[in-house]
């Protein structure tokens, strides 16, 4: 079928068609420029091969099955958006209104659509009132300068004045909008680049309409950049949203350099260039000049008032603490005795599973010391509480140029032992970080199993101090009648401006982000931890209930056979198609959904899902294998055989056509559970494989125990080795022969890779290079499109 989904690819395409498009581009602005193109044929050629290749984008994301979340909806107003500025340009030379009516026309009409789409993508920030305010206030000045270079470099001639204002501020608004777009916080996410995208359109519309009827005509060719590359960006931003949900995408803060720079150096330019013409500066300019006083002067009466605030908080400290630097040099129970405990509810402990939500009060900046275990060590050990921790930190940003840094250390593995045995380890743990920080340098208590210390040193010694104390705490600790070994994790954040609060709340992030990474680290803070946190709770939230409401879905990916190409099967992937947060990957999913228990329910629903529509290929499709994945902790259930096999006989699926995928780095921790649930489903006749393999001594050791069909390696080892050996994939090969195991190479992206799988050996083929994952409906087009295939 030739409208069948078109999985096959022989090169790269994902943006192969911009390339083209922006190199014609680039040859039609060249041939304009030297008058061997009219003007208008230009933009009209131009801009109408812009709009048909984003249209041509927008427009699978406008097919996707009506039971998808908003993206359907937001392809459908996005590719009538850029279709519709297409269609203003190329009806210009045709148009028996005035061009200049005709694109506000069509600019307007974009503009709607636009912002309807925007507001339905996937991945669109929300920030509080107070936090637009800020940004609007922020961005106003450069708005204006923007604007000023607007007004000093339109043509005077092409428009009537108050005409050339209006456009020069549209101009202004539109381009500071973009900047705060590609330049924000969430600049990589696929919102944000499809934002900038409608930004730059609407401002070629607008330079369009500004430009057609200037007496230099070749002068509108400027607005053809803007346009043409704005609405690819529109594209390929809302596929990227729709895709991946823009999870984890963004980058840590804001760039601040573009928004301050670029606007000035544009000024700046076009100042000169005024200058340069011998032409003054009339009224209109000086105005918009004074125009940004405003603006400037109220974000400094901000900035003074944050400034007075943190200084009053400071003084506050000051004098309520009083002598940091003595408890430092002379450590003691801060009141003379132990504080209070905890209470159980509100503890969090450091070896519990890391959900936000269990910790999120924690890192609250208002939240009580409580909600940490603060069980201090024995006297004489240097601990203290959050009021010598809090102090110290202010003492150290109360300098005019703070330097310093908070580590906050955390003690795992001492749960085999009793409290005594515990608050041995900790003061043992003390003596030995004592013997590695300096003098000045304060050590207090802050965890149930760990401590705080608080340096003067620098960030990149500071780093090294926590490397130090890695290599302090790493030895045996012995106690009467047991020796035990214990892991560490430090966080580590810099005091440079930030409140005391804010940060130990930004030790306490990279802290945690030492536990979840595997211990025996030093982790740094830096703002992504805190978006992390946020997206993370925002999950946690969400995923709960998103089965009984509809929210899940599958994609399946064809499995080909490599010698022939014709397909052999294929593999059921999780999407969650959140009406919140947008598609969510199984990456980001099932971590949290193990977290939150309900890795089971999410399973199950897979399986059923894939089995039925196993069920319905069955029909018209060619006798092909589903596979789907499981994790070692619902495979190891009692009755995982059992279930599965109620649910083949529920569809009257033959259990041949089941593959049960399992992930062969997690199979070591239970392996002869493990074995014991395979052979029971290689029993009932179901397939077997072993997914993520690494060709390591101890992984074909683990081989041999194992009873399966099917082994799946990544790309990895297809390719040459760097040391010039053969590669991996050989030996892989060999091993699954004598075996009896059939190889699957997955993940293969491009036609080297295949034919590497290919020459290596391996029966089957999974990848974007061969068939990328799609809705069953469109799957089942394209295995249609193998008649030879028996059924």
């Amino acid at each position: 079928m030739l409208l069948a989904y078109p999985f096959r690819v022989l090169v790269p395409r994902r943006a192969a068609s911009e390339a083209v498009t922006s190199t014609a581009v680039t040859l039609l602005l060249l041939a304009g420029a030297f008058d061997l193109v009219p003007t208008p044929v230009v933009i009209a050629l131009a801009v109408g091969a812009g709009a048909t290749v984003a249209g041509v984008r927008l427009s699978r994301l406008a097919g996707r099955p009506a039971t998808g979340p908003p993206p359907r909806a937001a392809g459908v107003l996005l590719d009538a958006a850029v279709v519709t500025a297409g269609l203003t340009a190329v009806v210009l030379p045709l148009t028996a209104l005035g061009p200049s009516f005709a694109v506000l026309v069509g600019s307007l009409l974009v503009a709607a659509l636009s912002v309807s789409g925007l507001r339905r993508l996937p991945g669109r920030t929300r920030p509080s009132p107070g936090v637009r305010l800020r940004r609007l206030v922020e961005s106003s000045g450069p708005a204006v300068g923007l604007a000023l270079t607007g007004w000093l470099l339109l043509p005077q001639d092409a428009l009537p004045d108050p005409a050339r204002l209006v456009a020069a501020l549209a101009l202004g608004g539109l381009g500071m909008a973009a900047l705060d777009a590609f330049a924000g916080p969430r600049r990589r996410s696929g919102a944000a680049v499809c934002r900038g995208g409608v930004l730059l359109t609407l401002g070629g519309l607008v330079l369009l309409a500004a430009l057609v009827s200037a007496p230099a005509g070749r002068a509108a060719l400027l607005a053809v950049p803007p346009m043409v590359f704005g609405m690819l960006l529109v594209a390929v931003g809302a596929e990227a949203a729709a895709d991946a949900g823009d999870a984890g995408s963004a980058p840590p803060v804001a760039a601040a350099w573009p928004r301050a720079v670029l606007p000035a150096a544009m000024l700046l330019l076009a100042a000169g260039l005024h200058l340069a013409a011998g032409r003054a500066p009339d009224r209109t300019s000086v105005v918009l000049a004074l125009a940004a006083v405003p603006s400037l002067m109220v974000c400094e009466l901000l900035r003074a008032g944050e400034a007075s605030t943190t200084e009053r908080r400071a003084a506050h400290r000051r004098r309520a603490g009083g002598a940091v630097r003595h408890r430092a040099a002379h450590p003691r129970w801060v009141g003379g005795s132990e504080p209070p405990p905890a209470s159980p509810s509100r503890v969090v402990d450091p070896d519990a599973p890391t959900t936000a939500s269990a910790v999120g009060a924690a890192w609250q900046p208002g939240a009580a010391w409580s909600t940490l275990d603060r069980r201090p060590v024995p006297a004489g050990g240097g601990a203290g509480d959050r009021a010598a921790l809090l102090d110290a930190l202010a003492a150290i940003g109360d300098v005019p140029a703070p330097t310093g840094a908070l580590l906050l250390v955390d003690l795992h593995g001492t749960d085999s032992v009793g409290p005594t045995a515990r608050e041995d380890v900790l003061a043992e743990a003390v003596h030995r970080a004592r013997a590695v920080i300096a003098p000045d340098d304060l050590v207090t208590g802050c965890t149930g199993a760990g401590f705080a210390v608080v340096t003067a040193a620098g960030p990149v010694l500071a780093y090294a101090l926590g490397t130090r104390l890695l290599t302090a705490l790493s030895p045996p600790y012995s106690l009467p009648g047991v020796v035990l070994r214990v892991q560490t994790s430090i966080g580590l954040a810099e005091v440079s401006g930030a409140g005391p609060a804010d940060v130990l709340r930004q030790a306490e992030l990279a802290r945690r982000r030492a536990v979840q990474l595997g211990r025996d680290r030093v982790e740094w803070y830096d703002a992504f931890l805190e978006e992390q946190l946020v997206r993370r709770l925002d999950l946690e939230r969400e995923l709960p209930g998103a089965v009984a409401r509809g929210e899940l879905d599958l994609v399946y990916q064809p499995v080909l056979d490599l010698a022939d190409g014709q397909p052999v099967g294929a593999e059921a992937l999780l999407r969650w198609r959140s009406p919140v947060l947008g598609t969510v990957l199984p990456a980001e999913l099932l971590p949290v959904a193990e977290d939150l228990d309900l890795i089971g329910e999410l399973e199950w629903w897979v399986l059923d899902r894939a089995c039925r529509q196993l069920s319905n290929w069955s029909v018209g499709v060619r006798e092909l294998w589903m596979a789907v994945n499981v994790t070692t902790r619902e495979l190891t259930t009692p009755d995982f055989v059992q279930r599965a096999a109620a649910v083949l006989a529920a569809y009257g699926v033959p259990p041949e056509r089941l593959v049960v995928e399992v992930s062969e780095p997690r199979v070591a921790a239970d392996l002869s559970t493990v074995v014991a649930r395979l052979a029971g489903l290689r029993s009932l006749g179901v397939r077997t494989a072993l997914d993520d393999f690494r060709a390591e001594h101890a992984s074909l050791a683990q081989l041999r125990r194992l009873p399966i069909d099917l082994l799946k390696v990544g790309p990895e080892l297809v390719g040459a080795r760097p040391d010039g050996q053969p590669p991996l994939i050989d030996v892989v090969v060999n091993v699954g022969e004598r075996l009896g195991v059939e190889i699957v190479a997955e993940e293969l992206e491009s036609p080297t890779q295949v034919e590497g799988a290919r020459r290596g050996g391996c029966r089957y083929g999974q990848g974007f290079a061969l068939a990328r994952p799609a809705t069953a409906e469109r799957v089942e087009a394209y295995f249609e499109e193998f008649p030879s295939a028996s059924r």
